[in-house]
């Protein structure tokens, strides 16, 4: 090869590279799009000539190669803790008394904003990219490095100029994030050729970032802020800030206003601050963080399962907005109940169009009060339904009559009953609504999870009447799903197969799947174990479903009832007799949770929630979904929000996750 070509693809690559850095890190641009073009097509010219000029860390490779068949699972260099989190103020007093106690005086905070988007490890050998991993569970994420390769303002190789020489291995902690201008452009495209817009920014990122395809990952306006060294062999960092400006140093993009602090008054004027001018970001934050600065100091605070001790996030309130009700309307679920619903005038909430927010019950309208052309202030608070917080005084305007739920179903015109607070249709076996309800909850992921079979798929096949009942589904032929909206040939068949797969399936899952009144996962997991097989749990009698653990009378004459109504009885036979197999757990052992009820809440850092509950169960405890004075222990994680509320006003037993782990015998 010659040395003129290798000469001027290095010159090239340094040129672009510092470009790119002044154009999507520093917003600084010094020549034209036309003289980048001319540069970056003389370098791929080059790299045509010369294959063996092309590599990894080059300019060109930001484009994206070809698909992978799966995400590789990689190991953290040092595990990405997440953060504890708190909206009180009075939580943030005694972080900073405790850390004062233990530090003996007033520590000094490095304070940033809490970016909302997809977190991420890089890891650099000798100042060169060489991998990219989502947080995943803390200690193992998943290798997404082709696809943040195409991040622009990811550095694929540090800068050395004028900074501290980059270690022989840095790990870098950061957000992958998209600006809401550029979110909302990228939705604007998506829309203009047919496809569904993404909900947020966060969810854009997030999928873009974990696509098989680098491709269509270089196709979206992602941008990456560090902020944190996690690991920098060989060099010794003495205060946090100090790792913030070599990032900047080193070509990373940082977080704006980063702040040093002393004391705690500082903290909140920082958080009240950046509250205020929040909905005037191009970025989404929902809090800021407070990090010791002295990283030694920090260290010495240590860390517990799941959160450093010298650090915290300060999140910010629920995003709320007024907005109008132009209507209240009611939806019918799986059992029958009626819902209303409050029909919207959109509104932007948290990056979000909400148009719709659920009012649970009659009772909740009543004592909210609120009726048709009510002006409301609503919030969505993450990812919850929006709800309905409370209604706006308007002196002088004439309200509607209050709001009177149906006296018959709107899918299928049967009188409804009331139980209760709840408005139910009776008709389970002729009301679609009911239908296309069964249909979803049996494919959902803690029934039979068959992919493909979610709500606009089963709206479809009992409205083509294509299922009657749940049987029906393992008789679907892709001739007659191909006549369907939306369906292909190879749609129909992939569906089919998913369906026809789950002809064997676990017991519990089958259980669950019948839409039993009270039986959720957990309690079908009992059944199943307690009774081994379908015809023991169809032939148990009270006595003998109460002697299951944590079943009690109530729930017995619900389960029995049910069972015992001879179409459910019937329609079970039916659907049992298109299964070839249906797998028992193993019987309940007696642990040391036997009989207890346990509910976990919020994230845990070493174990996954599947993974948490099988450790409950495998010694014998039963995981429940909701707080009650039965609930023997709540074990609590981060951002663990009214779950954790309600059992320190019922007094129960609230768990740690090194706790819990402590129960059930310690970590793997």
């Amino acid at each position: 090869m010659p040395e003129d070509a290798q000469r001027e693809a290095a010159e090239l690559a340094r040129a672009i590279d510092e470009h790119n850095h002044r154009y999507h890190v520093l917003d600084r641009p010094s020549i034209s799009d036309a003289e980048f073009d001319r540069l970056f097509a003389r370098l791929v010219e080059l790299e045509a000539d010369f294959p063996a000029l092309r590599v990894p860390q080059s300019p060109t490779q930001r484009v994206g190669g070809e698909p992978l068949s799966t995400l590789p699972t990689l190991q953290h260099v040092v595990p990405m803790l997440s953060l504890d989190s708190s909206q009180d103020p009075d939580d943030v007093r005694r972080f900073h008394d405790r850390l004062c106690k233990a530090l003996d005086g007033e520590p000094e905070y490095v304070l940033e904003p809490k970016l909302d988007g997809a977190s991420m490890e890089l890891v650099y050998e000798d100042g060169l990219l060489t991998r990219a991993v989502t947080r995943g569970n803390g200690t193992h994420g998943e290798g997404v490095t082709e696809n943040v390769r195409t991040i622009p303002s990811v550095p694929l190789r540090l800068r050395t100029e004028g900074a501290v020489a980059p270690p022989e291995l840095l790990s870098v902690r950061g957000e992958v994030l998209m600006f809401l201008e550029a979110f909302e452009a990228l939705n604007e495209r998506l829309m203009e050729r047919g496809e569904e817009p993404f909900v947020n920014p966060r969810n854009a990122a997030a999928g873009a970032v974990r696509q098989l395809d680098s491709r269509i990952t270089a196709e979206r306006p992602l941008q990456f802020i560090a902020y944190d060294v996690l690991e920098a062999r060989g060099l010794t960092l003495q205060r946090d800030d100090e790792g913030i400006a070599l990032l900047a140093a080193w070509g990373f993009r940082i977080p704006d206003r980063v702040e040093v602090v002393t004391g705690l008054d500082g903290v909140l004027d920082y958080h009240r601050r950046y509250g205020e001018d929040r909905d005037g970001l191009d970025y989404e934050i929902d809090g800021v963080v407070i990090k010791v600065n002295d990283l030694a100091a920090r260290a010495r605070l240590g860390t517990t399962a799941r959160h450093p001790r010298g650090a915290m996030a300060f999140k910010f309130p629920p995003r709320q907005e007024v907005t109008r009700i132009e209507r209240i309307a009611v939806s019918v679920g799986r059992t029958g109940a009626i819902t209303p619903v409050a029909l919207l005038l959109p509104v932007e909430v948290g990056g979000v169009t909400v148009s719709r927010a659920t009012l649970h019950n009659r009772e909740e309208v009543a004592r909210k009060d609120v009726r048709e052309g009510d002006l409301v202030r609503i919030q969505r608070a993450g990812d919850v339904i929006p709800q309905v917080v409370e209604r706006l005084e308007e002196p002088g305007r004439e309200r509607s009559e209050a709001y009177r739920m149906p006296d018959t179903c709107p899918a299928c015109g049967t009188p409804v009953v009331e139980r209760g607070p709840f408005t139910v249709c009776p008709n389970r076996f002729g009301c679609p609504a009911q239908l296309k309800g069964r249909l979803v909850h049996f494919g959902s992921r803690g029934a039979l999870d068959i992919e493909g079979l979610g709500e606009e798929t089963s709206a479809l096949l009992v409205e083509r009447a294509l299922v009657a009942d749940l049987a029906d589904l393992f008789h679907l032929r892709p001739e007659a799903l191909v006549e369907l909206p939306g369906f292909a040939e190879r749609s129909a068949g992939n569906l089919v197969d998913a369906i026809q797969a789950r002809r064997d399936t676990e017991l519990a899952r089958f259980i669950h799947g019948l839409g039993i009144p009270e039986v959720g996962s957990a309690v079908a997991r009992d059944l199943a174990a307690h009774f081994q097989t379908l015809p023991g749990l169809l032939a148990a009698d009270a006595d003998a479903l109460v002697a299951v653990p944590g079943i009690g009378p109530k729930m017995s004459e619900a389960i029995r009832a049910f069972l015992d109504e001879p179409r459910n009885r019937s329609a079970i036979e039916r659907l049992a007799g298109e299964m070839r197999s249906l797998t028992a757990p193993p019987p309940v052992r007696v642990g040391r949770l036997t009989g207890k009820k346990i509910v976990f809440t919020g994230g845990l850092e070493t174990l996954t929630r599947d993974e948490a509950k099988a450790r409950a169960e495998a010694e014998g405890g039963r995981v429940v979904g909701s707080v009650s004075k039965a609930t023997d222990y709540v074990v609590a994680g981060s951002d663990a929000g009214s779950k954790l509320d309600k059992a320190r006003d019922l007094g129960l037993e609230i768990l740690t996750e090194e706790e819990f782990l402590a129960l059930v015998g310690g970590e793997d």
